[in-house]
């Protein structure tokens, strides 16, 4: 488990940002439950747990210097 500063990936960013709303879309045609919230505890507790726990105690490198620099 990762405490503190996460560290960025600029190729991770770029896929999150660009792979999207088609893709999202077409899943969410197919499948009636995709995307609500509390699935992930439906299909992976664990997994859920981990990721929020996670969420909870570490920061990302650009929320940090957006709490310096407001």
């Amino acid at each position: 488990m990762k405490f503190g500063i996460r560290t960025p990936s600029i190729s991770r960013s770029i896929r999150a940002r660009t792979t999207g709303a088609l893709k999202r879309s077409i899943k969410r045609s197919i499948n009636p439950l995709y995307g609500k919230k509390g699935m992930g505890w439906v299909r992976n507790p664990k997994k859920a747990l981990y990721n929020k726990v996670y969420h909870k105690t570490s920061i990302g490198l650009f929320d940090a210097v957006r709490k310096l620099f407001p």
